[in-house]
Formats: structure tokens, sequence, C-alpha cells
């Protein structure tokens, strides 16, 4: 099992970026997928999940409206847009399935003007 997260950068507040999450090594359309992140000394908490065939959403508050999940499963990747981005969305983004125990290298989110 293996997650390759990417689109991660620096953007000023306001801002939009796309995140995408290529998985490999189990069958990628069989699993729930979330994207979690972990701010600099916190816990890394769950930012948003998707149903296998992306019917159903859902987010955690502080990003309700703001951001969107999404998948394809043809490609084996998850997607996380993220628009109006705040100082407080800075972290580390992470994908993974809801019980798995491997974690890719996750890609940094920094948000300042």
């Amino acid at each position: 099992v293996q997650f390759v997260e990417s689109g991660g950068g620096l953007v000023q507040p306001g801002g939009s970026l796309r995140l995408s999450c290529a998985a490999t090594g189990f069958s990628f359309s069989n699993y729930e997928m979330r994207w979690y992140r972990q701010a600099p000394g916190k816990e890394r908490e769950l930012v948003a999940d998707i149903s296998l065939r992306g019917g159903r959403t859902n987010y955690a508050d502080a990003v309700k409206g703001r951001f969107t999940i999404s998948r394809d499963n043809a490609k084996n990747t998850v997607y996380l847009q993220m628009n109006s981005l705040k100082p407080e969305d800075t972290a580390v983004y992470y994908c993974n399935t809801p019980f798995g125990r491997t974690w890719g290298q996750g890609t940094q989110v920094t948000v300042s003007s």
C-alpha cells in the first residue's frame, strides 16, 4: 500500500489549491477514502471523506463549504479542492483509507500573506 500526495504549496489567504493523492497496492475502488491534516503541535484530524463511487461526502465543520473531495477510480486518485484558504488551514495533508496504517509523506499547505 502506498499513497503519494501532491499539490501543496504556499498560498495567500483567500487562495485555492488542489491536492491529489495517488494510491497503489490495494483495490482503490473498494475503499472509502479520506483526507486528513496535521498542523504543527496538533493531532492529525479528519478533513473529508468520500464513499466508494463518490456519491456521498462528509466534511469537518472547519472546511465545510470551502473544500471539495472527489475521486477518480480509473486513476486510483483522490482529490481535495481547497478554496477560500485561511491561515488555520496550514498543515501537512494526507490521504488514507478509514483504517489504514500506512501513511504517505503528505503534502505541505501553507497559507500566509
